[in-house]
């Protein structure tokens, strides 16, 4: 499994159960996008109202494939659908510094 570094920034709401967070990241062309979901859809701890905000946490994510339309090999086109996560914007793909990915 991959996954995209991210950081939950805040408690949304209590409601839907268990509760939404927002979390957001910057893409390789240094654009910032955000996702509010349920805490369990990101990796990492578990997150609750009184957490301590940033958290690092993780997006599940696919591969689509790796080097930008320059051709270097140090970005990488993903996709966050495996648990049908959007951003708030509605893109659903993204290009991402490798670094920004992780397998744990």
């Amino acid at each position: 499994m991959v996954f995209l570094r991210c950081e939950a920034l805040r408690w949304v709401d209590d409601e839907p159960q268990p509760g939404l967070v927002e979390v957001r990241f910057t893409d390789a062309h240094h654009q910032q996008w955000a996702f509010i979901d349920k805490w369990p859809v990101f990796s990492g701890d578990d997150l609750a109202p009184d957490s301590r905000y940033p958290v690092e946490v993780g997006v599940l994510c696919n591969i689509l494939t790796t080097g930008n339309t320059a051709g270097t090999s140090d970005t990488v086109r993903i996709s966050v659908t495996p648990w049908g996560l959007e951003s708030l914007e509605g893109r659903v793909e993204f290009e991402v510094r490798a670094d920004q990915l992780t397998t744990s």
